[in-house]
């Protein structure tokens, strides 16, 4: 009966290994791909497997609105052009809350967005959090942050029926192509990120305009901020 039940543990840490060993290797495989493939998301997957509607036409970044790019980084993550896929001091902040039993904050740079959007999941944990700070600084290592950017305004959900990617949200809302958004319809897409299950950006909340409105005039302060995702390092806004 020991034995049986040695085995059984033994039997179990080795599926445990294994699962562990698939969890590591696939981000590793993949994300050097990506220089060259442009992925699907985990969340858009999900969704063609179980039969629901899935909407994303890839766009180049030099065929997204330079306006649009420097509204995402200064609203999502304003230090994007500088830290290595993590913001340590957001995060550390964030630890310390938690520790403290205070609600979370987010702490999540654009790159761990894109950590738990290509390789994990969306449901809050502790978890997770801890496994999107590696997967970011090996993506920060392996791909320039122009194809981060890239990567990330492509695999956003934008809509509340399956719509991913800038192309998809900004032809919902508003009836354009994303090299076209100006600074009304580029920062009323923003202010959607968040929660595009309930904000609708083509039929706008007062407190959606008002929100619009301040990261306009972030962008147009701090926009050289923003300057790593633009065309020769700069962006035109």
């Amino acid at each position: 009966m020991a034995r049986r039940k040695l085995k059984g543990i033994w039997a179990l840490a080795r599926n445990l290994a294994i699962a562990v060993a698939l969890v590591v290797a696939v981000p590793l495989v993949l994300t050097p791909l990506y220089l060259v493939v442009n992925p699907v998301s985990v969340p858009m997957v999900s969704r063609l497997l179980t039969g629901r509607a899935m909407e994303r036409e890839w766009r180049d970044i030099d065929q997204i609105s330079d306006r649009l790019k420097a509204a995402v980084i200064l609203s999502e993550d304003g230090q994007f052009c500088r830290h290595w896929g993590v913001d340590f001091g957001a995060l550390r902040d964030e630890v310390e809350r938690f520790m403290a039993g205070e609600d979370a904050r987010g702490a999540s740079t654009i790159t761990m967005q894109v950590a738990r959007n290509l390789f994990l999941w969306n449901s809050q944990s502790v978890v997770r959090k801890a496994l999107e700070v590696p997967l970011a600084v090996y993506i920060d290592l392996v791909l320039p942050k122009k194809r981060i950017m890239e990567i990330y305004l492509n695999i956003a959900e934008w809509g509340p029926e399956g719509q991913f990617g800038i192309a998809a949200g900004a032809a919902r809302a508003f009836g354009i192509e994303p090299q076209n958004l100006d600074w009304r319809t580029a920062t009323l897409l923003v202010t959607a990120l968040p929660n595009p299950m309930l904000r609708q950006p083509g039929r706008a909340s007062a407190g959606m305009v008002r929100i619009a409105s301040i990261i306009e005039r972030r962008v147009r302060q701090y926009g050289s901020r923003a300057n790593c995702v633009g065309e020769g390092g700069q962006l035109a806004l």
